[in-house]
């Protein structure tokens, strides 16, 4: 059945992160260097990965797919965040602004599934090391994998689908420097109460879902851990340390923005340019940086294809 988009907007303005010039261009500068540093440091976590024989195990599957989410993730919304900054007038389109919208949703719940995967992954290998070659065989990572994929569409396509619904006859200025749920929903000329119990309803029943799920790989890991050995006791503290600053990292901000009524506060818009900008560059710099064989593994392919 074809979706019938009801709506006489045809572009929306979009009012930014502020209005001060001194203020936007530091924030500029800012994303400029994030992005210098989010793309070749994910690319280089990629061909690393995929290039060195040693890195094999489903963790590294993992991180590999995780910095090719933070990478395609990173386009959503800096890129377009710079050209906004050198233009006077910040227009984008009605189906521009429901790509993103999708987009950004579609990457943003893959990557949430993805690090429940990645919790899953620690638990079996901690708790059931003796399963673990079985459990979690290339297979099954795929499968896993495909499963992350499917389930960011679909609750990216529930989002986008119960938007297409509104109409949208009048205003047309999103107080924000991207389109995204809150912002589009309050410019429907029509009661969107409903619409915003489901919205709230979608994201914060999977944010939710992945965050217990974490919660308890790492409750079940720690107890686990209790009658260990002194090397093994600080090596799973230590994953469960890094994981656990990636969930407050990235589930408070979703938390904070998808799970309470739709009302606007004066934080948003920092909160949202953490999770948009910030979050991109931290998954990979905690993740891979504090791993051992992925650091040795990149400086072995730095000193082959740089130094020479």
């Amino acid at each position: 059945m074809k979706i019938e988009i009801s709506t006489v907007v045809k572009e929306f303005i979009l009012l930014g992160l502020t209005q001060s010039r001194n203020i936007q261009f530091l924030i500029f500068v800012l994303i400029l260097i994030f992005d210098l540093i989010i793309l070749p440091g994910n690319f280089l976590i990629i061909l690393t990965i995929k290039s060195d024989p040693g890195l094999t195990a489903p963790l590294y599957f993992f991180l590999d797919n995780l910095a090719f989410l933070d990478a395609s993730y990173s386009f959503i919304v800096a890129p377009r965040m710079l050209v906004d900054f050198l233009s006077e007038k910040k227009v984008i389109s009605y189906r521009g602004c429901i790509t993103q919208l999708f987009f950004l949703h579609f990457l943003g719940e893959g990557e949430g599934l993805l690090l429940f995967v990645m919790a899953f992954d620690r638990y079996i290998a901690i708790c059931r090391p003796l399963y673990y070659s079985t459990v979690m065989n290339p297979r099954v990572c795929y499968v896993l994998l495909l499963a992350l994929w499917l389930g960011g569409f679909v609750h990216s396509i529930i989002q986008v689908a119960l938007i297409l619904h509104l109409p949208f006859c009048g205003p047309n200025q999103l107080d924000n420097f991207f389109c995204d749920v809150p912002q589009v929903i309050k410019l429907a000329c029509t009661d969107t109460f409903v619409v915003e119990l489901l919205m709230v309803f979608n994201s914060g029943l999977m944010t939710l879902l992945c965050l217990l799920g974490l919660l308890a790989s790492y409750a079940a890991i720690l107890c686990r851990i209790r009658g260990s050995s002194s090397k093994g006791k600080n090596k799973a503290l230590s994953t469960c340390t890094t994981h656990v600053i990636i969930i407050l990292i990235m589930f408070g901000p979703t938390i904070f923005i998808y799970t309470r009524p739709f009302r606007t506060l004066l934080v948003d818009k920092v909160v949202s340019f953490f999770h948009t900008v910030i979050i991109p560059l931290l998954n990979p710099v905690i993740y891979t940086l504090r791993n051992q064989k992925v650091k040795s593994a990149m400086r072995r392919l730095l000193s082959r294809h740089v130094v020479c």
